[in-house]
């Protein structure tokens, strides 16, 4: 049996306990009201894993009854589980630690059913904020459904804050010319998904692009004189532009203006005391409009003032503000001259990223959170060893230098064509890692990953996975490149490509072969990443045919036409797929290229 997060002092010991149909869920009198409805949300889970409803009622428990307790001696996030001949006793630090009890037994008997091993649990996370944050910006926003299984996913692995990335994607009141031909949430959604995560003991924490990255503003017939460098509303859609320019112009007063016209309708929103204003990758600072400002000034100065003004702004609202460390940490000291509440988000998302970042900036005095990442931009499926090797990393250099947090991202570049689930192992991973500073192998923890998350008796599901990202040779990325002729893209062989496709097709002939053997609710996850294969092979053909040249040929024009004919097929199916958890967004962008290159193919 597996438990993930594996917890602290685990033991178990001869003798079965075993739950039956006819016992309840109690209640004990040391226990708020509200601990009733993590005692509904436990037993509908168990439900699932039992096959009957046990009866939930408050008081003393008899024998065979699964108690539910508080102990104020134990820290607010700890929890002791313990199962013998008489029942099972869980007990919390408080209702958040006990709700964590309770996700330990779910994973129990989803493993086990009603015969559980007489057990014996003490346990506590090792990092006090452990967090998923999930770009909801550069292309994909999903359904509202979505998100709130993307919640419960986050409560069973004990994660408690979730931040959404948003630039353009909510429903500003003055923005209509920002959101007009978008989807993006409303007011209503995050005040219900608030709500829906407090009952998880998630905190939502508002997050905004408050000073780089605001491409959809910036590009405004309103908003576009406050963009630093002059003239780039008249460039043309790049999915790369979008996320290397757009900075406010700090010169002019009407930028900050801005910026805290977004922190006011945002922030009332949100019950979290928290609110991160991003201000991360300003790579125009001082390059345009503010040039003479930043011969006077700096550019550091300029940075660290206008991040200061917005901090104090948060302050002053009664909230704890957070920012992205990656401009600051060139001169982590300035750190001390933000409001002391202040916690720097520092990120790395390398497969060997050092522990550079974290020792300066936990150095210079910063209020901390590492930041590592799931590894899923630009990518059709994510990169399962990267994401290992990055997360447990930067998980290790939060416990050394006794980081506040963890906040585990999940980007979007390039169109989010990955579908939201292909994140559910790198967000795992988080969870584990942050909680238990013992980090399992990779490929232990993929196989206990397989168990629990996908229902997979045989332990393999994961590691199959993660060999589809390196499978590759002619990636979306190079796609997009190709096609905005930002860069060169190098070409393999014909034969390198060749290859490729067949070991993609290699597996999804093993993916095929793991749908007998899921449960049932876990068989769409195979759907999914059969579309993704798909679509990975078909980019690989197409890397066939740009390095082959092949245009004057009658049969490899043939096979060209063929080749635009798959691709459209694969795009009706992808479009499907995202339609089923995502709201449209920019699910067009995603199509203009695919189309772009049949047409290409035809021509």
């Amino acid at each position: 049996m597996y438990l993930l997060p594996k917890p602290r002092k685990w033991k178990t010991t001869e003798g079965i306990f075993t739950i039956c149909y006819n016992r309840a869920i109690v209640v004990d009198n040391s226990c708020p009201p509200e601990v009733y409805e993590d005692a509904k949300l436990f037993q509908q889970v168990l439900c699932e894993s039992l096959g009957f409803t046990l009866r939930i009622t408050r008081g003393s428990a008899c024998p065979g009854d699964i108690s539910l307790r508080l102990d104020e001696a134990l820290e607010a996030q700890a929890y002791e589980l313990h199962i013998n001949a008489d029942g099972i006793i869980i007990t919390g630090g408080s209702a958040c630690g006990l709700f964590y009890g309770m996700q330990t037994l779910r994973q129990m008997t989803q493993q086990e059913g009603c015969c559980l091993p007489y057990t014996s649990i003490q346990d506590r996370p090792q990092i006090e904020h452990r967090g998923f944050y999930h770009d909801v910006t550069r292309g994909r926003i999903p359904t509202m459904d979505y998100l709130k299984k993307l919640v419960d996913r986050m409560a069973a692995y004990k994660l408690n804050q979730l931040q959404l990335y948003m630039e353009h994607t909510f429903l500003f009141a003055k923005f209509s010319e920002v959101w007009r031909d978008d989807t993006p949430l409303t007011p209503e959604d995050i005040l219900e998904l608030d709500a829906y995560c407090r009952k998880r003991h998630i905190e939502l924490i508002p997050s905004i692009a408050c000073f780089g990255h605001l491409y959809k503003v910036l590009r405004t017939r309103t908003y576009c004189h406050l963009c630093e460098l002059p003239d780039m509303e008249q460039e043309p859609f790049g999915f790369v532009d979008r996320m290397k320019h757009h900075t406010l112009d700090v010169s002019n007063p009407e930028s900050m203006q801005l910026a805290k016209s977004l922190i006011d309708e945002f922030m009332p929103l949100f019950t979290s005391k928290y609110f991160n204003i991003c201000a991360d990758e300003t790579f125009d600072l001082g390059k345009g409009k503010s040039a003479g400002l930043a011969e006077t000034k700096g550019t550091q100065r300029m940075y660290l003032d206008f991040v200061k003004e917005l901090c104090g702004y948060v302050v002053s609202k009664g909230k704890i503000p957070m920012f992205w460390g990656d401009i600051i940490c060139a001169f982590p000291e300035a750190v001390q001259e933000l409001p002391k509440e202040t916690i720097c988000l520092n990120w790395g998302y390398d497969a060997d990223w050092p522990e550079d970042s974290t020792r300066k900036l936990s150095g210079a005095g910063a209020r901390l959170y590492n930041c590592p990442g799931v590894s899923g931009w630009d990518q059709l499926v994510n990169q399962i060893r990267v994401s290992y090797e990055n997360i447990s990393r930067m998980c290790h250099y939060a416990v050394d230098y006794h980081a506040d947090g963890v906040l585990n991202t999940d980007w979007g570049d390039c169109g989010h064509i990955n579908h939201p689930d292909f994140s559910l192992v790198g967000m795992i991973y988080g969870a584990a890692f942050s909680w238990n500073p013992e980090i399992p192998a990779f490929d232990e923890i993929n196989r206990q990953i397989s168990r629990i998350a996908y229902g997979d008796v045989s332990e393999t599901l994961v590691s199959v996975l993660a060999k589809i990202s390196v499978s590759w040779k002619f990636t979306w990325r190079n796609a997009v490149d190709r096609l905005e002729q930002l860069r060169e893209v190098p070409l393999y062989s014909m034969e390198v490509y060749q290859k490729a496709a067949e070991q993609l097709e290699e597996i999804k002939g093993e993916l095929y072969a793991f749908v007998s053997h899921l449960p049932v609710e876990q068989k769409k996850q195979i759907h999914a990443y059969l579309i993704a294969l798909q679509g990975m092979i078909l980019l690989q053909k197409l890397g066939m045919v740009l390095a082959g040249d092949q245009t004057s040929d009658e049969t490899c024009s043939g096979q060209r036409c063929a080749l635009a004919e798959e691709l459209e097929y694969w795009l009706y199916d992808y479009k499907a797929l995202w339609r089923s958890v995502s709201r449209e967004s920019e699910l067009f962008r995603i199509q203009h290229v695919i189309c772009c290159y049949a047409d290409w193919l035809r021509s």
